[in-house]
């Protein structure tokens, strides 16, 4: 009997340790969002949080519940992204024109430009900031969560 609780000891230890390292892997795969874009297009902190939460906040009004909640499922700091995001110009004559060309792409990328500028970023900066957020959220959410993202734009 005592080799046999020994033996679920073991096997409940190494299914522990199991867990802990892809609980830390995946957040520390979760935090390096914002660190991906600073590191890849050299951007201060606080540009890369506000443009990603640009893209997650277009994606949050513009998908249903449930499915921004896929999108959201594996980004831990979702809120702090989201809040980092500028506000909206619902002025803008850019994001205007996109919406009546196409309320889908053409609206999500004039609407997502003019947010970045207003963090100091480009027009230009939108197009390469997506497929590491792409990337991004294929690694925590999964693929069925990037084709909702990709679906947007």
């Amino acid at each position: 009997m005592s080799q046999n609780i020994r033996t679920r000891s073991a096997r409940f230890a190494a299914l522990f340790a199991l867990l802990m390292c892809y609980g830390t892997a995946a957040q520390a795969q979760a935090q390096n969002l914002v660190g991906m874009l600073t590191d890849q297009l050299r951007v201060s902190t606080d540009q890369a949080a506000g443009g990603a939460g640009s893209i997650f906040s277009y994606a949050k009004e513009n998908l249903s519940g449930d499915e921004f909640a896929e999108v959201a499922r594996g980004v831990p700091d979702m809120n702090e992204l989201l809040a980092a995001a500028p506000e909206p110009e619902s002025s803008s004559a850019t994001a205007k024109a996109g919406q009546m060309l196409d309320g889908g792409s053409a609206g999500g990328l004039a609407s997502l430009a003019s947010s970045f500028q207003s963090i100091g970023l480009d027009a230009d900066m939108v197009s390469k900031f997506m497929p590491i957020v792409n990337q991004y959220v294929g690694s925590v959410s999964g693929e069925q969560a990037v084709g909702l993202l990709k679906g947007l734009f």
